[in-house]
């Protein structure tokens, strides 16, 4: 194995920390927002060195190293231990190809509304015979019929992206497993001997998973609360969550984590066709719109109506300004 040091002559002043509008940071701290995390960890210099080991999926270009009040940055080394696999280009492939599939999930959204509308135009078509068209219902029927298979082959290549969506997580862990035996770290020359400083980077790990709860209104709306389950944990960290980008971070709200989950958001989203049933065995259906203007992705949701729970159902995720049937029960 061989050592790669990569020396970084850094000047940076006071002014490269977060202002205010940005996210509030503790010590030790991390920030998970959809696409990664941001962590920051302040160290006190030992005889003039700082030493720290760095998390294995820092993201390139992202590290900064603030001295405090007194403290001077005389050099910084970053060192990482060469490995024979090549753990890091495939994460960087596997992120990428995750984003591509996420982005022909919304792809499909948009198909099946345009293929839904092309069946209901064909099926609400009055028949008129002309010689050009001798057999209109024939014609409508054919329009129809395409319709409804272009909307079954929407339904099975979403059913096909969602499985291979979770086959790459399933890859991620793995991968991220095996790259944790490399070994990537820092060292800090400063002064004085006893100076400190505040490093800041951010990593790949996405340590948050959507959660919901539905909440009908019985009035055609119905509230949609959106809560992160929080999946990655650092000890001695204080962690908050973001439904933000990584790259948003100086804007993106970010709330304090509370027994492993916080609230990110209350949608009020029109809510229509609903029904439901007050037996032994729970059912319900309904239309719910997305009439925010985010996406809202996929993840599991609980059902309360008047104030009581009544099962789960998986919320399939839904494209801004569009609507999608969703069922719990038979």
């Amino acid at each position: 194995m061989y050592i790669k040091r990569i020396c970084l002559c850094l000047s940076l002043s006071l002014s490269l920390i977060v202002a205010p509008a940005g996210p509030v940071f503790a010590a030790n701290a991390v920030i998970f927002y959809r696409d990664g995390a941001l962590l920051q960890q302040e160290a006190i210099a030992l005889k003039g060195v700082v030493d720290l080991p760095l998390a294995p999926d820092i993201l390139e270009n992202t590290l900064t190293v603030v001295p405090v009040i007194g403290t001077t940055i005389i050099r910084v080394e970053t060192m990482q231990k060469e490995t024979v696999d090549n753990t890091e280009k495939e994460l960087e492939a596997l992120f990428e190809q995750r984003r591509k599939l996420e982005d022909r999930l919304q792809a499909l959204d948009a198909r099946e509304a345009i293929f839904t509308t092309a069946a209901k135009s064909q099926s609400g078509k009055a028949p008129r015979k002309t010689k050009a068209n001798p057999d209109p219902m024939q014609a409508i029927r054919q329009g129809t019929d395409f319709a409804i298979a272009q909307l079954e082959a929407v339904y099975t290549a979403r059913r096909t992206t969602k499985h291979e969506i979770q086959k790459v997580e399933a890859r991620i862990v793995s991968s991220r497993k095996s790259k944790r035996s490399s070994t990537v770290s820092v060292r800090i020359v400063v002064s004085p001997q006893n100076g400190k400083v505040t490093l800041r980077y951010a990593t790949a790990e996405r340590g948050w998973q959507p959660q919901y709860n539905l909440y009908p209104e019985n009035n055609g709306t119905g509230r949609l609360q959106l809560s992160a389950r929080v999946t990655g944990a650092l000890h001695g960290y204080h962690i908050r969550v973001s439904s933000g980008l990584l790259a948003e971070y100086t804007s993106a709200e970010t709330v304090p984590v509370q027994s492993g989950s916080a609230v990110l958001a209350n949608y009020r989203l029109p809510l229509m066709d609903e029904h439901f049933s007050e037996g032994i065995y729970q059912y319900f259906s309904g239309r719910i719109t997305n009439s925010t203007p985010h996406y809202l992705p996929p993840g599991e949701s609980g059902l309360y109506r008047d104030g009581v729970y009544r099962g789960k159902f998986r919320f399939e995720g839904i494209s801004s300004g569009r609507s999608r049937v969703i069922s719990l029960g038979r």
